[in-house]
């Protein structure tokens, strides 16, 4: 598994577990909604600052985001 799957996986399970819609994500995080969107289905690659601002929104740090926390 890369780290663009490992980040989509995390990103949707910790939206998921906080109940956060799409769109209460993206404003937290100041993104748009349809990006978030195609991060969380693997179809964009999430640049360094774009992990360490939706992991800020999380209230993790941006390794949290990468790690692979099923294996």
């Amino acid at each position: 598994m890369n780290f663009s799957d490992v980040f989509a996986r995390n990103l949707r399970r910790l939206r998921a577990e906080r109940g956060w819609t799409q769109q209460e994500l993206a404003d937290l995080a100041d993104i748009d909604r349809t990006y978030l969107s195609a991060l969380e289905r693997g179809a964009y690659s999430a640049t360094i600052d774009m992990i360490a601002k939706i992991a800020g929104a999380f209230g993790v740090e941006p390794a949290f985001m990468l790690r692979d926390h099923d294996g």
